[in-house]
């Protein structure tokens, strides 16, 4: 089969008082998209902050630090999810320590049970500066029974050589979790997926969180849409926008993905951006 039919949730942040009721948040997106028939669905980036908000003994909010104590839960909820359901379900990212270093990283939670992940390449200021968090050393593809996909990280798309060497490894589709705060940085990830999308002819699937946590240090602001975006040619949407949710509003959207027509159009649409690439004067990442 060539259609795969991907959702992505515009994840709702607010303040909560367990990891109970950051689990029946999650579940409802969950079984909204198993409704509606996705065999991928993706949450945002660091959603899992949400957690933060549950504070401690004392009511003051939970710190980035303290955030990885919640990762053998998270782990166990979304992998029970996709057991149940049979979705591949792309985690959003969750920030996780490893060998005493904190990493910003995606989880793709496959319906057997397995879990893949891949740390955030690029960090921004605020991630270095204010929550000292490493950046991933490696880029990896993942193979699944619908297709290839890579997992890139809001700041990740913004770079056009990492989406490169995504496509030139056999991506055809980019998950892209993404938080952005104001409208300056949801529209530098959206315009440069848009871009990604017509240099390698690849789909781009994004989405953001909406809501707010108030108690939460650079969480309180957050200005989100989710998109499904094509290459744009004669087959695909004029605006290269296959489906768009609503700014900033709790919501989840869904659209079918052709891949047989994603191929075809690599090797005889209008342009072949892919094909015509120009490696005897630049870098071939193939």
């Amino acid at each position: 089969m060539s259609k795969i039919r991907v959702s992505a949730v515009q994840y709702h942040l607010h303040t909560i008082d367990s990891f109970e009721q950051f689990a029946l948040q999650s579940e409802h997106y969950i079984k909204t998209a198993e409704e509606f028939g996705a065999e991928f669905v993706l949450f945002p980036e660091f959603f899992t902050t949400q957690l933060m908000s549950i504070g401690e003994s004392k009511g003051k909010a939970l710190t980035i630090n303290d955030l990885p104590d919640f990762t053998d839960r998270y782990l166990e909820l979304f992998t029970s999810f996709a057991r149940r359901t049979g979705m591949h379900i792309i985690g959003g990212t969750h920030v996780i320590r490893r060998n005493e270093r904190l990493y910003n990283t995606a989880h793709l939670f496959y319906p057997d049970g397995r879990v893949a992940t891949q740390d955030k390449i690029h960090i921004t200021p605020t991630e270095v500066h204010e929550w000292n968090m490493a950046p991933g050393e490696g880029l990896n593809v993942f193979e699944t029974s619908k297709g290839t996909i890579a997992m890139l990280t809001c700041y990740d798309i913004e770079f056009p050589e990492i989406v490169r060497m995504a496509k030139a490894k056999g991506a055809d589709i980019i998950f892209c979790p993404s938080c952005t705060d104001d409208r300056h940085g949801f529209y530098r990830v959206r315009y440069t997926s848009h871009a990604r999308a017509v240099e390698n002819q690849v789909y781009v699937v994004s989405t953001g969180t909406v809501g707010s946590l108030p108690t939460v240090d650079f969480m309180r602001a957050n200005y989100g849409q989710a998109a499904v975006i094509t290459p744009n040619d004669i087959p695909f949407p004029p605006r290269g926008i296959m489906v768009e949710g609503e700014l900033n509003n709790d919501m989840i959207v869904t659209a079918d993905l052709d891949l047989q027509l994603l191929y075809d159009v690599c090797e005889r649409g209008s342009v072949t951006t892919w094909r015509d690439r120009r490696t005897d004067l630049y870098t071939d990442w193939s």
